[in-house]
């Protein structure tokens, strides 16, 4: 069963999904602290470069089936232009400030 967006429990995963939903590269963007980094499939990845291809020049877009520590790591169907539809896992790293540090993604 999808959880709709607005009911996803962290403020900053909620603030992620929902950026990478509507196309709004800017919104997420302000969402990662200057030195955020994150690994694809185990792999740490340059984090604008991956962005780039995979989300906004690919219409990502998430649909969340289940969400664990306390709302930091989230089960969902991505999808994109490229590779279509997969199921993935989605791990976060949040700052006191609300900022994500770092996000950790792979098939599921």
């Amino acid at each position: 069963m999808t959880i709709q967006t607005a009911k996803l429990r962290d403020p900053a995963v909620r603030a992620f999904v929902s950026a990478v939903n509507s196309h709004d590269r800017e919104a997420f963007l302000r969402l990662l602290t200057p030195d955020a980094t994150m690994a694809d499939d185990g792999s740490d990845r340059d984090l604008a470069e991956w962005v780039d291809r995979e989300i906004f020049s690919t219409h990502g877009h998430l649909r969340v089936d289940n969400e664990s520590n306390g709302g930091r790591a989230i089960l969902a169907h991505y999808s994109n232009d490229t590779w279509g539809e997969m199921r993935t896992e989605w791990r976060f790293v949040v700052e006191e400030d609300g900022r994500i540090s770092r996000f950790e993604t792979g098939q599921a």
